[in-house]
């Protein structure tokens, strides 16, 4: 006869494992070894979402400070060097907000910035 190993303890993994994979559809939701491979992917999703989700953010407030400078004049990349230039140490988050919530801020900021552009290439 075969010897019990972590009889009482690996019953309450088991139950925690299948608690977690409640609710989803089939067998993951009911068969321990789906069950536990359906977590383990569910986590790998979860944690590459987690840094996902900081890129998508930056990529909005890029869009935004992108629009919010061509209805100003300037262009987006022209924008950042010359607030580089300028000192001005506010992050695309920031600007993001300023340009929808006050943009007689970012009007300013702007203004400031026009005077730190490259000069033009003689050609």
């Amino acid at each position: 006869m075969g010897r019990a190993t972590y009889g009482a303890a690996r019953h309450r993994k088991k139950v925690r494992i299948l608690k977690e994979a409640r609710g989803r559809r089939g067998a993951p939701g009911k068969r321990w070894r789906l069950a536990k491979e359906a977590l383990v992917r569910s986590r790998v999703f979860a944690y590459v979402g987690r840094r996902l989700r900081k890129r998508d953010f930056r990529a909005l407030w890029i869009t935004r400070i992108t629009a919010a400078c061509r209805m100003r004049g300037i262009n987006y990349s022209r924008f950042i060097y010359a607030l580089n230039e300028s000192g001005i140490e506010l992050n695309r988050k920031m600007l993001s907000e300023m340009a929808i919530h006050n943009p007689q801020d970012f009007d300013a900021i702007v203004e400031l910035t026009k005077q730190h552009q490259p000069k033009a290439a003689a050609a």
